[in-house]
């Protein structure tokens, strides 16, 4: 069984979240590629998969977006339901409630699970 060529394949490229944290910033492409040192051009061709990032195009996007490297190939920033935004938007004493929370239901939900 052949499988298909992945490297180098724009098709098998997984989505990436560029234009999204782009557009939650309120930057254009221009505006974006200004702050990254880069052209617009080549913000556009990522955007829209046309062309591969780099790890140096990630660390550079993500510094320039107020961002994690992680984020930006992996979080919808516009999604409202996604449980990380509401992580963000908490404060230090709600985080740490989050996280208390958290594990309480997780030590729930071990003591349901019939062991396997």
């Amino acid at each position: 069984m052949i499988m298909p060529q992945r490297v180098g394949n724009p098709k098998k490229r997984r989505k990436t979240y560029f234009k999204e944290w782009r557009l939650d910033r309120g930057l254009t492409q221009q505006r974006l590629a200004d702050r990254m040192n880069t052209t617009k051009a080549n913000i556009s061709r990522i955007e829209s998969g046309k062309q591969a990032y780099t790890q140096d195009f990630l660390e550079a996007c993500a510094e320039a977006l107020n961002t994690d490297p992680a984020s930006l190939i992996m979080r919808d920033p516009s999604d409202p339901a996604a449980i990380w935004s509401l992580w963000e938007q908490a404060k230090p004493a709600q985080r740490q409630q989050i996280v208390r929370a958290t594990h309480r239901i997780m030590k729930v939900a071990r003591h349901r699970t019939p062991a396997g």
